[in-house]
């Protein structure tokens, strides 16, 4: 804690602490310790699920308000490996022939290392090889930019053999979905990953989760474990907010952004919300991972469309078309488990939301139109449509407390707690003065408080 004050901690959630300071007051004294203590971000090697890519995600938002508040940091982030034996099998060489590491001009400080992976994992004698290298390939990166007593940061379970190999300061492994309750995962794969989440979750020094049900499953297994939920840049999203309600009469566009996945989308749901408005439009964007049989039933109902992924920049052209957000997932464990992002980009726009009774979205019931099963969605996505944006000012406030600045600070504050952050002669680097944290902190804290 920092003045007394109790940050955060599992309460991430909430606007205010049980003192009643603020996260804007929160915000201001985090900085001022970290400030005054002359105490900065170490290196840091970011294991992550996914590339470093325009659709963006929890790890590049953290990573880039990292790199904004601490000028001078370097971060390592390590993407999905380049598979040649997945090449060779399939023909598709895509981004197989890119440089392994690569700088990525937009923010100085980050590289992005795509290791080499040359045999297939589902061989199981290959695997200890693949590991092998993998881990050979992260010290080598780290060595060749000079990155001293980083903290490790694992997003992906699969890397729990990193552990100790990198002379990090600090293990942190972060849990943002459940993947051993993916209905559709085989035995032998579920299996593997419950080991590797168990081993990660008994040695590493910090774990975090994004959702109270990661919370609950893992808290008994870890030494330290914080719930930290994701959040919104909602300044993205003021033109969005902006825009006039739909007009009675025009045809309604329900929309749907994020990841297309058996596990989670409820395809007979968007098939039914199509059929009950025939004159209106389905819109799904985002990255595809249905099968065949699920995307052929989309294709063949008429006003569905399905979208590619777009840049995160594009990401609010597509909301503008959406007069209705909606949310048609599977009720189950694995959806339990997430933190959506897009309840905070729904909010952030103001629009109507209409959802299953999903983890996150239930938690507003004021704010979201909830309905279970076909009727009871059909039911929400209607009056959602009817709702006349009288929800609107109060869901965008709500985003506004949901910083992604906000989670960073948290993440940063447990650092402090631990001693993890670096000082004295490691910031003779050039990494910025504290007076220059503290400038941030306090622009920062005006516009949290002043959503």
């Amino acid at each position: 804690m920092v003045a007394g004050v109790p940050l955060f901690c599992n309460e991430a959630a909430q606007g205010s602490n049980s003192d009643g300071v603020s996260e804007g007051q929160s915000l201001l004294r985090i900085h001022r310790a970290i400030g005054h203590e002359d105490l900065f971000m170490r290196d840091l090697i970011f294991v992550s699920l996914e590339d470093w890519d325009e659709v963006w995600r929890r790890n590049q938002f953290l990573c880039s308000e990292w790199l904004e508040r601490f000028p001078g940091m370097r971060i390592l982030f390590v993407g999905r490996s380049r598979d040649y034996s997945h090449a060779i099998r399939t023909g598709d060489w895509r981004g197989i022939w890119q440089p392994g590491l690569q700088s990525v001009p937009e923010f100085p400080g980050l590289s992005v290392l795509r290791p080499s992976k040359w045999a297939p994992n589902s061989l199981s004698f290959c695997r200890p090889w693949n590991r092998f290298f993998f881990a050979a390939q992260v010290r080598s990166a780290a060595r060749s930019l000079g990155l001293r007593q980083p903290i490790l940061w694992i997003n992906d379970h699969f890397a729990w053999n990193l552990a100790g190999q990198l002379g990090e300061r600090a293990l942190v492994y972060d849990v943002t979905d459940d993947w051993t309750q993916m209905p559709s995962i085989r035995p032998a794969e579920r299996k593997r990953i419950e080991a590797a989440d168990r081993e990660l979750c008994r040695r590493a020094d910090l774990v975090l989760v994004c959702s109270r049900a990661l919370e609950a499953s893992r808290v008994s297994r870890c030494r330290r474990l914080e719930r930290v939920a994701n959040g919104v840049d909602a300044s993205h999203y003021v033109s969005v907010a902006k825009q006039p309600c739909r007009e009675a009469g025009e045809a309604a566009v329900f929309g749907y952004l994020g990841t297309l996945h058996p596990d989670r989308l409820d395809i007979a749901l968007v098939e039914a919300l199509a059929r009950r408005f025939p004159k209106g439009r389905v819109i799904l964007c985002g990255p595809d991972y249905l099968g065949a049989e699920a995307r052929s039933r989309l294709h063949g109902v008429p006003n569905v469309e399905v979208r590619p992924p777009v840049p995160y920049r594009e990401v609010t052209s597509v909301l503008s078309e959406f007069d209705v957000c909606v949310v048609p997932h599977l009720c189950n464990a694995f959806t339990e488990s997430l933190n959506p992002i897009k309840l905070w980009e729904y909010f952030a726009c103001g629009k109507p939301v209409a959802s299953t009774p999903v983890a996150g979205f239930s938690d507003y019931p004021d704010l979201v139109h909830l309905g279970g099963g076909e009727s009871g969605f059909l039911q929400a996505c209607q009056d959602a449509l009817m709702e006349g944006g009288r929800l609107a000012a109060r869901r965008i406030q709500e985003a506004s407390e949901h910083s992604w600045t906000a989670r960073v600070m948290q993440i940063t504050e447990i650092f402090r707690q631990e001693g993890w952050l670096a000082g004295g002669a490691w910031c003779q680097r050039g990494l910025g003065s504290p007076s220059r944290l503290l400038e941030v902190g306090s622009s920062v804290g005006a516009e949290v408080c002043h959503g």
